[in-house]
């Protein structure tokens, strides 16, 4: 899979992206990172890509020509033209579920605005996604472009060393993961639970999906609408959900 990142900052996307699980993805050529500099697509003399914005108004807005040509010529040297996905907190957001769809994506192109946004006539010429990674403003879009990324890229075959890793981390069929323990089995007086020593499988893997559940309702039940239960993970969390009612309804004895 091939990412291109559009941004006036390269060195700080793939700085980031070139380490870690990302990094060695790339180095055995599973996927394929670039970012694409949009200075070295302005005509100005100075490489300006931003200028003042028409009506007045803070800051400065990046200009559409550079970045539009950054495009062209990207989907010149591809042969194709891939999606754009736009950082913007205007954006659905980012989930699980959209970077599933994502990595289904052979090649995939990410705009990073800077400064006051971006010229609009870029966006309607370029932008085919708008995404974002919460309510809340960034300097840019570089960080948004690079947890994408981090999350779309291990969904890609081959880059985790576990295959399975990808299916049972958290917000699978909707749920968070469980907890996990590793040596010591006691530690500050806190030991490891009882059936994960049991050697059990079909116990333990019982015990972790309950626990997912649990998980999930405790710190976010909202996923739970879209959960995929079986009847009997459906019956414990009804089960759960009146403990929880009932811990609510008791008088406080204080």
């Amino acid at each position: 899979m091939n990412f291109h990142i559009l941004t006036l900052f390269p060195e700080m996307v793939m700085g980031g992206l070139s380490t870690s699980i990302t990094g060695r993805a790339m180095e055995k050529g599973i996927i394929s990172v670039e970012a694409v500099n949009i200075r070295d697509y302005s005509k100005d003399k100075h490489r300006h890509v931003d200028d003042a914005p028409y009506g007045g108004g803070a800051g400065m807005v990046m200009q559409p020509e550079p970045i539009c040509d950054a495009y062209e010529d990207l989907c010149a040297r591809t042969g194709r033209r891939p999606r754009v996905i736009y950082m913007t907190p205007q954006g659905r957001v980012f989930t699980q579920q959209i970077a599933e769809e994502l990595a289904r994506e052979e090649e995939l192109v990410f705009l990073c605005g800077h400064y006051e946004g971006i010229d609009e006539r870029a966006l309607e010429l370029v932008a085919t996604d708008y995404l974002s990674i919460g309510d809340y403003v960034l300097t840019g879009g570089e960080l948004p472009a690079m947890v994408m990324i981090d999350c779309i890229s291990r969904l890609v075959p081959g880059v985790l060393n576990n295959e399975v890793s990808a299916e049972v981390e958290s917000f699978h069929d909707n749920l968070l993961e469980y907890p996990q323990y590793t040596r010591p089995e006691v530690f500050n007086g806190l030991a490891v639970p009882e059936v994960l020593l049991s050697g059990h499988h079909k116990n333990i893997e019982k015990w972790r999906r309950e626990q997912s559940i649990r998980r999930t309702l405790e710190r976010r039940p909202d996923l739970l609408k879209g959960a995929n239960l079986s009847k009997k993970e459906q019956k414990y969390l009804e089960e759960l959900i009146r403990e929880q009612e009932t811990g609510q309804n008791e008088p406080d004895s204080h």
